[in-house]
C-alpha cells in the first residue's frame, strides 16, 4: 500500500526542499546575476549527487550503469533545458514577486502532458488531464496581478514565468525518458544515476563558458561558498527526489502534485500570514487542493 503513494512522498519533499533552494537562489542572484546564481546549484549540487549515488548504491547493492548513447540523450536534452528554465526563472523573480514568479513557471503541467505524449507516448487518463487543467487554473487565479502592476512589467514576468514552465516541461520528460532508458537494476540507482550525468554535463558545460567569458563571476561564486553549497545541497536534494518520483510515475502526475510547492512558497513569502489573502488567490487555493487531490486519486 505504501508503494504505491511512494511518489507522492518523493514529490513532496522535492517541493519543499526546491522551495526553500529558490529563497537561497534569489538572494545569490542580485550578487551573482542570474547565470551564476544558476550555476550554484549545478556546482555545488553536483558533489551532493555522487554522495547520494554511492549512498543508494550500496544500500541497493546494485552497481551505477555506464550510460548508453539513449539515456545520454535524454539526459542531454534535459539538462540544457533545465539550465534554461533555471535562468529564466530568476529572471522572473527580478521583476516581480517571488510568489507570482513560481506561480507562471507552474503553468508546466500542461505542456508536460502534450510532451509526455509526443515523446514518450504515455496517453493520460481523463481524471489526469482534469486534474492538471483544474490545478493549472488555481495556480494561475492565485498568481492573477494586482492593478498596481505595470503593464510592461507584467507581461515580461508572464513570458518569462511562461517560458521557464516549458522548459521546466521538457527537462521533467526528458529526465524521464533518460531514467527509463538508463539499464540501472534498480530505480532508486536509475534515477540516481541519471541525476549525477545531468549535473556532470551542466556543471561542465557552464564552467567552462564562465572560465572563457565570465572568471569574475566564478570567483564570486567560490567566493560565496557558504550560501553556495546550502544552495547546492538543497538543489540537489530537490533533484534527487524529482529523479525518484520520475522513476516510478508519469512526469505529468509528478509534476501536477508538484504544484504544492506554490502553497509552501505562500508560506515562505508570510503572505497567508501578514496579508489578507484575495478572493482569487482563495479561490485559485481551493482549485490546486482540489487538482492535488485528484492526481493522487487518478495519478
Amino acid at each position: 500500500m505504501f508503494g504505491e503513494w511512494l511518489w507522492a512522498v518523493f514529490t513532496v519533499t522535492a517541493a519543499g526542499a526546491q522551495t526553500m533552494r529558490n529563497v537561497m537562489q534569489k538572494e545569490l542572484t542580485a550578487t551573482l546575476g542570474t547565470v551564476g546564481a544558476t550555476h550554484v546549484r549545478f556546482l555545488f549540487g553536483f558533489p551532493f549527487a555522487v554522495l547520494f549515488l554511492i549512498v543508494t548504491s550500496t544500500v541497493t547493492g546494485t552497481p551505477p550503469p555506464v550510460p548508453n548513447g539513449t539515456s545520454l540523450a535524454w539526459t542531454a536534452v534535459g539538462a540544457g533545458a533545465q539550465f534554461g528554465a533555471t535562468a529564466l526563472m530568476l529572471a522572473a523573480m527580478n521583476t516581480r514577486s517571488f510568489l507570482v514568479a513560481i506561480s507562471y513557471t507552474k503553468t508546466e503541467p500542461v505542456l508536460v502532458l502534450v510532451f509526455a505524449v509526443v515523446f514518450l507516448a504515455e496517453l493520460p487518463t481523463l481524471m489526469v488531464v482534469a486534474a492538471v487543467v483544474i490545478a493549472t487554473a488555481g495556480v494561475l487565479l492565485m498568481s492573477w496581478p494586482s492593478g498596481a502592476l505595470s503593464r510592461d512589467d507584467m507581461v515580461r514576468t508572464t513570458a518569462l514565468g511562461i517560458g521557464s514552465g516549458a522548459l521546466f516541461a521538457l527537462s521533467a520528460v526528458c529526465y524521464r525518458g533518460g531514467i527509463q532508458t538508463s539499464g540501472a537494476g534498480h530505480f532508486v540507482v536509475a534515477a540516481s544515476s541519471t541525476l549525477v550525468v545531468a549535473l556532470a554535463l551542466q556543471t561542465a558545460t557552464v564552467t567552462a563558458l564562465l572560465l572563457i567569458r565570465r572568471r569574475d563571476t566564478l570567483r564570486e561564486i567560490l567566493r560565496l561558498w557558504r550560501p553556495s553549497m546550502t544552495a547546492g545541497f538543497l538543489g540537489a536534494l530537490a533533484s534527487q527526489f524529482w529523479f525518484l518520483a520520475f522513476a516510478i510515475q508519469s512526469a505529468a502526475a509528478v509534476r501536477t502534485l508538484g504544484l504544492v510547492e506554490i502553497l509552501f512558497a505562500q508560506i515562505v513569502s508570510r503572505r497567508l500570514f501578514n496579508q489578507k489573502t484575495s478572493a482569487l488567490e482563495a479561490a485559485g487555493i481551493v482549485l490546486l487542493v482540489i487538482g492535488v487531490i485528484m492526481i493522487l486519486g487518478g495519478g
